[in-house]
Order: C-alpha cells, then sequence, then structure tokens
C-alpha cells in the first residue's frame, strides 16, 4: 500500500515574519511515530513541506495529514485534492481534536485526540474495508510503542533532527493551552517506560538532543530515573520545565548533570493577577529570580517564554518584561500574544464575551491580535509586541544580558547563542537552501558545553520576581 503523511506549512512559516531557520529546527515526530504502526511491506511517503516542496500529482491509497490551527486550511485544501484523486484521506491533529465538525467534510476519517490505540485500530478496518468516520482516543498508554520510523525523516533538512518526545502532555492546566482539548477526556500526562526511553536516546547519533515534550520535569520519578540512566552517555540536551519543577528537590540537578544545557521555561507574565486569570497555579508565589540564578549556577541557558494582552497588562508591560528578562540574562525570548485556540478554557470564555474577532484561524498565530483587548488597544498591543523582539534582540541588550553572567565562559556562551540566532538570518537561510543544516550540529553541542558557574550570580533585577 502506498501511504502519504503531510504536514502542512503553518501560516506562519509563508508569512513576511518567516524565518526558515525557526521552521527548519524539528523534524514531524507525530507522523513519524504513526509510521511505526503501519505494515513493513507499506511504501511510505513522509514530507514537511516547512522545509520541502510538496510533491501533490502523486496517487496514494492513503493520506494522513496533521493538523494544527494555523495550517487548517492548508490542510484542508491537500485533503480535498487527495480525495478528488481517489485517495483515502485522514484527518488527525490538535485542530481537528478541537473542532472535529469542521474538520469532517474534508476527510474520510478523522481522529480525535492521541492516534497510539486509534491509528493502529484504523489501519486493521482499512484493510478489512471497514474504516469509521470517526475514531476518538480511549487508551492512554505508550508504555508499548514502537520505535520511531526515523528512517523517513530526511535528516539533512534540520537543525535538530534528534529530536524526542518520552512523554504526552502536561500535568497542568493553563486556561489558554493549547493542548487540554486534544487530552480531554482521559490522562492528560503519560510517559514512556524509562528503558524505552533509554533505548530510543541511544539509537540517535551524535552528542545532542532536543526534548519536546511539553514537561520534561512534570513526573519526578521517571524524570529521575531518565537522568540517571542519560549519565555516562555524554549527551547534551534541551528540554521544557516549569518554575516549580526547577525549585522542587534536586531534579535540575539531576538534568544538569545528565547533560542538560539549555531549558525552555513558560514565565508567561510578571503579574500575579494574570497568572491566576490564566490558571497558571504553578507560576503563583514561585520566585522566578531563585530558578533563574539556579539554572545559571548549573550552567543550564534559559529560554524564557511571554505573553502580552492578558487583561492586568498596560502600556509599560512591554518595557518591564524586557528590561526583566535582560537584567536576568535569559538567553534568548519567546513572546506571544495572547490566542484563544479553540477548544481552551480561555476560547470558551472569549466566545461567551463576545471578544472574538473572527474565526480566520490564519491569523491565529500569537502574532496578531485577534479578541477585543482589555487595558492596551490592538494597535498598542500588536505594536508592544514587536518592539519586544527587536528591543529584547538588540546588539545593546544581548550584550547587557550577557554581562550579567557571572563567568566569562558563560557570558560568551550567552552572546554566541543570542547572537547567532537571531543576528545571522542570510546565513541561516543559505545554510538551509545549500542544505548544510546538518553540519552546524557541532557549532550547536560547542556553544551548549557545560559551563561551570560560581553560586552567586551577577544578575540583579529591579523589579520583584513577580510585580
Amino acid at each position: 500500500m502506498k501511504i502519504k503523511m503531510i504536514l502542512p506549512a503553518l501560516t506562519e512559516a509563508k508569512s513576511p515574519y518567516w524565518r526558515p531557520i525557526k521552521y527548519s529546527l524539528f523534524p514531524p515526530l507525530g507522523l513519524a511515530t504513526l509510521a511505526a504502526y503501519c505494515s513493513p511491506d507499506d511504501e511510505i511517503d513522509l514530507q514537511d513541506e516547512h522545509v520541502e516542496e510538496l510533491q501533490i500529482n502523486d496517487t496514494p491509497d492513503l493520506v494522513i495529514i496533521q493538523v494544527y490551527i494555523t495550517n487548517a486550511f492548508r490542510a484542508y485544501k491537500l485533503a480535498d485534492h487527495y480525495r478528488q484523486r481517489g485517495a483515502y484521506v485522514c484527518l488527525g491533529g490538535l485542530h481537528v481534536s478541537s473542532l472535529p465538525d469542521e474538520a469532517i467534510p474534508h476527510a474520510d476519517s478523522i481522529f480525535i485526540g492521541p492516534g497510539e490505540d486509534t491509528f493502529p485500530e484504523f489501519l486493521k478496518d482499512f484493510n478489512n474495508r471497514t474504516p469509521r468516520k470517526v475514531y476518538v482516543n480511549s487508551k492512554r498508554n505508550i508504555t508499548d510503542i514502537p520505535p520511531i520510523r526515523r528512517d523517513l525523516i530526511k535528516r539533512n533538512h534540520y537543525l535538530v533532527p534528534n529530536s524526542i518526545v518520552v512523554s504526552r502532555g502536561c500535568p497542568h492546566h493553563c486556561d489558554f493551552c493549547y493542548k487540554d482539548a486534544f487530552f480531554e477526556g482521559g490522562k492528560s500526562f503519560y510517559t514512556q517506560r524509562v528503558d524505552a526511553a533509554l533505548t530510543e536516546i541511544d539509537r540517535l547519533p551524535g552528542k545532542h538532543l532536543y526534548f519536546l515534550d511539553d514537561h520534561l520535569l512534570g513526573n519526578q520519578k521517571f524524570s529521575s530515573a531518565l537522568f540517571e540512566g542519560m549519565k555516562g552517555m555524554n549527551r547534551v540536551f534541551q528540554g521544557a520545565s516549569t518554575i516549580d519543577a526547577i525549585l522542587r528537590g534536586n531534579l535540575i540537578e539531576q538534568a544538569a548533570e545528565a547533560g542538560l544545557r539549555s531549558v525552555f521555561i513558560g514565565f508567561e507574565t510578571l503579574s500575579n493577577a494574570n497568572l491566576a486569570q490564566s490558571n497558571k497555579k504553578q507560576n503563583l508565589g514561585k520566585d522566578y529570580r531563585e530558578a533563574i540564578n539556579r539554572c545559571h549556577s548549573l550552567g543550564i541557558m534559559i529560554n524564557g517564554s511571554f505573553v502580552f494582552g492578558l487583561d492586568d497588562d498596560d502600556k509599560d508591560v512591554f518595557d518591564r518584561t524586557v528590561d526583566w528578562a535582560v537584567e536576568n540574562a535569559l538567553t534568548t525570548c519567546t513572546f506571544h500574544i495572547l490566542t484563544p485556540y479553540p477548544g481552551t478554557r480561555l476560547y470558551q470564555s472569549m466566545e461567551q464575551q463576545g471578544r472574538l474577532l473572527h474565526h480566520n484561524w490564519d491569523l491565529y498565530d500569537t502574532r496578531q491580535v485577534v479578541y477585543k483587548t482589555v487595558g492596551l488597544n490592538a494597535a498598542e498591543l500588536k505594536a508592544g509586541y514587536d518592539y519586544a523582539y527587536k528591543s529584547f534582540y538588540s546588539w545593546k541588550n544581548i550584550c547587557r544580558a550577557s554581562m550579567n553572567h557571572d563567568t566569562l565562559k558563560h557570558q560568551l556562551k550567552h552572546f554566541a547563542y543570542a547572537g547567532g540566532w537571531k543576528k545571522f538570518e542570510p546565513l541561516w537561510n543559505f545554510i538551509i537552501k545549500t542544505k548544510g543544516l546538518n553540519n552546524m550540529l557541532p557549532l550547536l553541542e560547542t556553544i551548549l558545553s557545560k559551563v561551570k558557574s560560581n553560586n552567586n550570580n551577577k544578575s540583579v533585577s529591579p523589579f520583584p520576581a513577580i510585580a
């Protein structure tokens, strides 16, 4: 059987904001995971529109398309195209789970929720010529999933081909989080077996790994055993955590000993009122600065995430946030305009209040204002968002943030990572076009090498940890 798996390009990946390097980081692991359930005799073509031109004049028997909110219209167009060509088309992913009634006219079958149980069931039905229109996930268990079909991934197209996921979901339930609808009706956070995760890591060449888990430190028992098993593997890796997990026990020290060199943290806001509004309970009452200094003392760089447009924000929020991030030596920052994704409590609340401006999913990219704001008007919010990126990644602020580390090596490491990520776009574009991204891995591994730091970090902020 000929099977085609497609990750359509997100709309923002084709916008004037498009940074080709940002959309050339990670391969489509979700599709490669589903491919592992197919027969060895199946001919599978996995295409990622972010890194290659889609070939759509083929005639596969089965087409599987992964749908996010800002590639939804593109996904539906591709689905309609292949159905007209006689293929059987399946749609799944976050957006399909959030709005199944919207997706179902474009598909022969849709998948709601994770597909580890439903996709094998569908394949059996499809081979028996009895496929159902809707498959709803009921089992939340990834202890026995087969190895990801990494042979289908075109490694030379990606900067971080060694991406890996060892858990599903998150133990927390923030009102704006896109994942809650996907995991509705069952466990919202669960992990692989530790030995299976270590086996998957062993399959990956080189030193560098990127854990794409929403919360790598979310299950202390699992994470502790994972990091213990990784000691001696000579790996450097990046992942995501929350403030409370970094402050609790010694898990972050175990992670650093195993090779953690960069962590994504959802600070989201410096306002307690905004945290409470967003149900971001895991951040309430936590000392941001203590968590930052703890990471820095272990030589771990920080990518901080912030959301603008929450109801307690005012015109000064952009300067306050950027200055705080620079003074606390965050290496990189990801800024977002609050976006009410379908299936979230934020969306339901704004819909009930009549605050949604439209349902043009192409614009639900966290770069546009798609709801009626409070405190800031839409023009102020958009201008402030653009300013925050420009200001934080100015050479002046990159230098200032770098100098707020306590050792020369960490200062140089910060400067190289932040500057290299944001200030050499033409070079990144050239490397991508010449298919040389994979050759940049040794440089990334060098920058992520271990930095020994004094316990006292020089970073001093004029703002309280939570304003």
